[in-house]
C-alpha cells in the first residue's frame, strides 16, 4: 500500500530559495523537437494513466520534481535505487517510505527508450511529469524548458538540511508557494489548538484517541484535495490549517498579506506557483558532456 503524501509544505522552502539562488542554465523548451518528437506525448500519457488510476500520484510526481531539485539540482538522482554499498536519496527518511511514482517514471521510460533510445533524460521526464500532474489537477499549464541530464550518483547522507522532512516545522518557512494536489495525509500530530472548533470536531471524529490504525487517513485539504488551487489560503483565513505551522502563517504580518492575498486571488497564486515551477526546474542542472542520460532511471548506465 503507498504511503499517503504531505504536499502542504513540500514547497515551503520554494519561493525564498529561488529569490536568492541565480539560475545559470541553457534548458531549452522543445529541446526534444526534433530528436523525439513524441517525447512529452509519451510522458503526458504516462500521468494521465496513473492519475486516473490512483488521483493522488499526481502530487506524489509534482514532490518528487522538488525533492529532485533541492538535492545536487534537478539530475534525477532521486530515482536511483540504493546498494548493498550504498543508501541513495530515495531510501532516506525524508523520502522512504512517503515518496511516490516512480512506477509512472519507469513506464514512461520505457516507452521514450523504445522509440528515442538514449535520448530522453530521466531528469527532463520528472519535469514533465510534474508540469503534467499540475495541469491535470486544474492547475496552469507551463512549458518545460529542457535539456538536463542525469546524474551518475545518489547518497541519502546529501539530503539533510536540502528539503523539509514531513516532521520539519520552522516559522521561517511560511513564506512560500504551497500546491494544493495532496489527496491524504497520515495523521501524525495531536490537534493545534487554534484550529476552528468544528473542523477541530471533525478532525477527532476521523482520528480518535487510541487508534491504532496505522493506514488512517486524512484530507489535508477537504475543500480541493485532489486540485492544484489556492484553497489552502481559504482555509488558513478559517483557521483550518492541519499543522501548526500552517495557521503560523498569519502571526506574521507580511505572511498573513500574503495569505489574504492568494486567497483573494486565485489565479494570481496559479500563475506564480508555475512560474516558480519553472525557475525550480532549473535549478543546478547538468548539461552538455555533464553527467549521462541513463537507459534505467533507476541505476546509473554500467
Amino acid at each position: 500500500m503507498s504511503t499517503p503524501l504531505n504536499l502542504s509544505r513540500v514547497f515551503k522552502l520554494l519561493v525564498v530559495v529561488l529569490f536568492f539562488q541565480s539560475v545559470h542554465s541553457q534548458l531549452q523548451v522543445g529541446f526534444y523537437t526534433t530528436s523525439c518528437t513524441l517525447a512529452e506525448t509519451i510522458v503526458k500519457d504516462e500521468v494521465q494513466k496513473a492519475f486516473f488510476r490512483d488521483p493522488g500520484v499526481t502530487a506524489g510526481l509534482v514532490r518528487m520534481h522538488f525533492h529532485d531539485c533541492f538535492v545536487r539540482g534537478c539530475d534525477a538522482s532521486v530515482l536511483i535505487d540504493s546498494t548493498s554499498s550504498n543508501t541513495a536519496e530515495k531510501d532516506s527518511p525524508a523520502n522512504n517510505p512517503s515518496l511516490r511514482g516512480f512506477e509512472v517514471i519507469d513506464k514512461a521510460k520505457a516507452r521514450l527508450e523504445a522509440a528515442c533510445r538514449g535520448v530522453i533524460s530521466c531528469a527532463d521526464i520528472v519535469a514533465f511529469a510534474a508540469r503534467d500532474s499540475i495541469v491535470l489537477t486544474r492547475g496552469l499549464g507551463y512549458d518545460v524548458p529542457a535539456g538536463r541530464r542525469d546524474s551518475r550518483s545518489s547518497k541519502a547522507s546529501d539530503i539533510p538540511g536540502n528539503y523539509l522532512s514531513r516532521h520539519s516545522m520552522s516559522t521561517t518557512s511560511l513564506n512560500f508557494s504551497q500546491t494544493r494536489v495532496s489527496h491524504k495525509k497520515k495523521w501524525l500530530l495531536s490537534l493545534d489548538p487554534s484550529l476552528d472548533p468544528a473542523y477541530a470536531a471533525q478532525l477527532k471524529q476521523q482520528c480518535p484517541q487510541g487508534n491504532t490504525n496505522a493506514n488512517l487517513v486524512v484530507p489535508m485539504d477537504p475543500a480541493s484535495p485532489i486540485v492544484t488551487d489556492a484553497s489552502y489560503y481559504a482555509g488558513i483565513l478559517k483557521n483550518r490549517g492541519l499543522f501548526t505551522s500552517d495557521q503560523t502563517l498569519l502571526t506574521n504580518p507580511a505572511t498573513a498579506n500574503q495569505v489574504k492575498h492568494n486567497a483573494r486571488i486565485p489565479l494570481l497564486w496559479k500563475k506564480k506557483f508555475s512560474a516558480a515551477m519553472v525557475k525550480m526546474g532549473q535549478l543546478e542542472v547538468l548539461m552538455g558532456n555533464a553527467g549521462e542520460i541513463r537507459a534505467n532511471c533507476r541505476a546509473i548506465n554500467s
